[in-house]
């Protein structure tokens, strides 16, 4: 059995659990490498995943004997089946956050069980801290991204589009990667005061400000990396802000380390900003991994602390609406003594000519 199901099976041990039923497609894929519709069910006897004949071959093809997951086409069970895959379970678990109430009755009725417990994200948990083959796959998303990057400073030209620039990186991804962790941001002059802009039809000027946030996927793994870049010149403006959230974007590095406390290091941020009469008006990171927004969030809001082999973003980020905004982002490796800087792209005023 690998590894993984082995450390939910032990976790249900602990928590008198005798099975779960799990329906998350990520946790699916995190326990399982499975990328198919369909339902994990962890029984006394056996992990079963049931699915329809349109993914059957590529279940097949994805598992190996050491899995231990027993495939089954929804199409051949019985009645009897469904409701003696728990037998003699009495606390099965359950992904609260992802089943609707309607589903808790139907699992309550399809599998006879006698109580349905919730879990409390006993998955996405242990999805926070990355082994060594999910740091692999993000360290390769985060090198594609740079390389992207790089691409795409040097095709940037006054006149192109938001549109045409999202494009390009999107069609950049798609030919190196396994397409994209999110929709890309491309935000020029008064746009790049919205956080999450859509591209649109305004051109890129002769003297200009962009926000890029732009990411990856590699073997499912996310990647995230945003910069402010600019063309033509930097104008006096803007250096002022730039200078601000680069520093403490540098700091926030000096500050990530195991046991770290989030909320502490999103405060100062946040403190610093509002001395110079502005404010930190989204969180400064969050975890990454086979989703782009995972858990830990960091944030003023939300209290975490940091652990080794944790993957988290760092964007501090000032908006003027109306006027610019500039926001740097990296993902960031924790480690033991410090974190390590997986985007590696120069962020000291990148300024395509």
């Amino acid at each position: 059995m690998n590894r993984k199901m082995q450390w939910l099976r032990n976790q249900l041990l602990s928590s008198n659990l005798q099975g779960m039923i799990v329906t998350n497609p990520i946790n699916i894929k995190y326990l399982t490498n499975i990328q198919a519709e369909g339902i994990l069910l962890v029984t006394r006897k056996e992990n079963i995943f049931i699915t329809d004949g349109r993914y059957i071959e590529d279940v097949h093809n994805t598992l190996t004997l050491f899995d231990e997951i027993v495939v089954y086409d929804a199409k051949g069970l019985t009645k009897d089946d469904y409701e003696n895959f728990f037998m003699f379970c009495e606390n099965v678990g359950f992904e609260e956050n992802y089943v609707t109430y309607a589903k808790y009755k139907e699992y309550m009725r399809k599998y006879k069980v006698n109580s349905l417990v919730e879990t409390e994200k006993m998955i996405e948990k242990q999805r926070m801290v990355k082994d060594e083959e999910e740091i692999e796959n993000l360290r390769k998303a985060c090198k594609v991204t740079d390389e992207c990057f790089e691409h795409i400073v040097n095709y940037i030209r006054p006149g192109m589009t938001e549109k045409q620039i999202s494009r390009e990186i999107d069609y950049y991804y798609y030919k190196n990667a396994q397409g994209l962790s999110f929709e890309t941001i491309v935000a020029s002059g008064e746009n790049s005061s919205k956080p999450h802009a859509i591209p649109t039809d305004r051109k890129i000027q002769n003297v200009d400000i962009i926000t890029i946030d732009m990411g990856c996927k590699i073997n499912g793994y996310c990647s995230d990396m945003t910069r402010t870049i600019f063309v033509g010149q930097v104008p006096e403006y803007v250096k002022p802000v730039y200078e601000l959230v680069l520093k403490n974007q540098k700091q926030v590095l000096q500050d990530m380390k195991e046991n770290a406390n989030t909320k502490q290091i999103a405060k100062m941020v946040d403190n610093d900003f509002k001395l110079n009469n502005y404010d930190l008006i989204h969180a400064l990171g969050h975890g990454v991994g086979l989703e782009i927004h995972e858990g830990p969030v960091l944030s003023i809001n939300s209290e975490n602390i940091l652990r080794e082999n944790m993957v988290v973003t760092n964007e501090p980020g000032i908006y003027i609406p109306g006027q610019f905004g500039v926001r740097i982002e990296d993902t960031v490796l924790i480690t033991k003594g410090g974190c390590e800087t997986l985007t590696k792209s120069n962020k000291n005023y990148v300024i395509v000519k």
